[in-house]
């Protein structure tokens, strides 16, 4: 089965159906519509193509197993967050760090209280653009990601993607137009009241 010959067919329908036959072959179409979108949240957070690649492998699995278990309804944000918390377990891994509760002895010093907002709020930013970035139509979504995240040139882009270089310019120029629509967007209904 190709992912061309399913363009019509929605996520929520490919759920569906893989839910009612549980044929790993529907998984393997929603998969691939959002490899890119794995590669570029794996990029983000682990700054190298070959651990950001075999991650993507990972999260395949990951999520073959989990949607045999359980009933996801937006495929999409659910699997963005698969993928984040994956890499995340890595870094953590890697660094042979574990989740320390911060106490209140390290929140009594006004200067530690801002460098630990200003770190959630970073990492808040980051989450926000992911999931904008996932709210982005294929087609921009494909281009930003090469583009922004993997360093391609506008010819790289076109070559990945079978765009032409017109296609590659107006996609990523209307996909930086509408990340930073929804991320203000995100911003302003987050925003303390």
């Amino acid at each position: 089965m190709k992912e061309a010959d399913y363009h019509h067919i929605d996520d929520k329908e490919l759920l569906k159906n893989f839910y009612a036959d549980h044929n790993n072959e529907w998984l393997g179409i929603l998969l691939q519509r959002y490899t890119l979108l794995l590669l570029g949240v794996s990029m983000k957070y682990l700054k190298n193509e070959e651990q950001a690649k075999d991650c993507v492998q990972q999260v395949f699995l990951k999520v073959i197993q989990e949607l045999h278990k359980y009933k996801v309804d937006y495929f999409k944000s659910w699997l963005y967050m698969v993928a984040k918390n994956h890499c995340l377990q890595i870094l953590r891994e890697k660094k042979g760090l574990h989740t320390v509760a911060i106490n209140e002895q390290l929140m009594g010093r006004t200067e530690d209280r801002e460098s630990i907002q200003t770190l959630l709020e970073n990492e808040q930013n980051l989450n926000w653009l992911a999931e904008s970035i996932a709210e982005l139509n294929n087609e921009q979504q494909q281009c930003v990601t090469l583009f922004y995240l993997q360093k391609k040139s506008y010819r790289e882009v076109s070559e990945a993607t079978g765009f032409t270089l017109l296609q590659v310019k107006s996609y990523i120029q209307n996909g930086k137009r509408n990340l930073k629509n929804l991320l203000e967007q995100k911003m302003k209904e987050n925003k303390p009241s």
